[in-house]
């Protein structure tokens, strides 16, 4: 029993011995480790302080360019706010303009209406002007040509005074001579017989034109009486010169032969047997003749002798 015991108790004691060795281990080996550990963190900083440096250094220095950074897109974003500032000023500016631009173009279409109507009224009024001067024109010509009718009517008074003691109504004393002139409207025109006939009815012929004087008296009065409307070609009087008996061999019904002429250039032509001579009131009376058909329809002069009273 006593064996027991001992083994018993030297069994504790090995285990307490066991224990405090391994403790005594573990603290020596705490120790040594510390002391290890102190010995690396002694020797760390001083083989690495320059690669801190550099690394605190690079962190600053990256600091400073993201701070620059930071600056820059402020100083971006500002310039880009002012120039979103601007492109909203510039949109309003041509906002005002594009509408400036609309106000503009229609006071020019305004303008332009305008200028057109104003056209159009000168135009009217240039063509009212026109229409009114022509018949200023109108009514001058027919004032000059009642001023001549006038004149030549007064110039015909004594003729007609004169007429009336030595002719019969509606004759005109002239060159000591009666004669009557086919100017009514009312009496149609007739052949160059039945002008004859008419003269002889009332005691006298057609005209014998036998000097310069008779012919221009006679001339400027049919001149005078003429109508401007009337083509020349139906503005002729018959006289009493043919050449119907022989051709070519022009003679007065009181028989007497041609001398003084006063035919138109070209005249006579015998164009389609044109054989009795008529008188025309054209421009120059020195070409106032032409021959024409006998049975042409035209005015006339008749020619008397005057009565004279006693």
């Amino acid at each position: 029993m006593e064996d027991e015991d001992n083994s018993g108790d030297t069994f504790d004691d090995r285990f307490n011995q066991r224990v405090n060795e391994e403790d005594f281990n573990t603290d020596e080996n705490t120790i040594y480790s510390n002391q290890g550990m102190q010995k690396v963190s002694m020797t760390v900083p001083e083989s690495n302080l320059k690669h801190y440096k550099l690394l605190a250094f690079g962190l600053a220095v990256l600091a400073v360019i993201l701070l620059a950074v930071d600056i820059g897109l402020g100083v971006y974003y500002y310039t880009l706010s002012n120039g979103l500032y601007l492109v909203t000023d510039i949109n309003s500016e041509l906002t005002k303009l594009h509408a400036s631009y609309n106000k503009a173009e229609q006071k020019r279409d305004d303008a332009r209406r305008e200028l057109a109507r104003v056209i159009d009224e000168q135009q009217l009024t240039k063509w009212e002007l026109e229409h009114q001067k022509k018949r200023c024109d109108s009514y001058k010509k027919e004032v000059e040509k009642i001023q001549v009718e006038i004149a030549t009517l007064k110039s015909h008074l004594p003729m007609l005074g004169e007429g009336c003691k030595h002719c019969l109504a509606g004759w005109t004393f002239m060159n000591s001579a009666c004669y009557y002139f086919a100017f009514s409207s009312n009496q149609v025109r007739r052949s160059w017989s039945d002008a004859r006939a008419f003269c002889k009815l009332r005691g006298g012929d057609l005209t014998v034109i036998d000097s310069r004087e008779e012919h221009m008296a006679i001339y400027m009065l049919i001149r005078n009486y003429r109508d401007p409307r009337a083509m020349i070609s139906i503005s002729g009087f018959w006289i009493g010169l043919t050449d119907m008996d022989n051709e070519g061999d022009w003679r007065w019904l009181n028989g007497a032969r041609l001398t003084d002429s006063y035919w138109n250039t070209g005249e006579p032509n015998d164009m389609g047997q044109e054989d009795c001579a008529a008188t025309y009131p054209r421009d120059n009376p020195f070409f106032a003749w032409n021959d024409a058909p006998c049975g042409h329809d035209l005015k006339w002069i008749c020619e008397m002798e005057p009565r004279f009273s006693s």
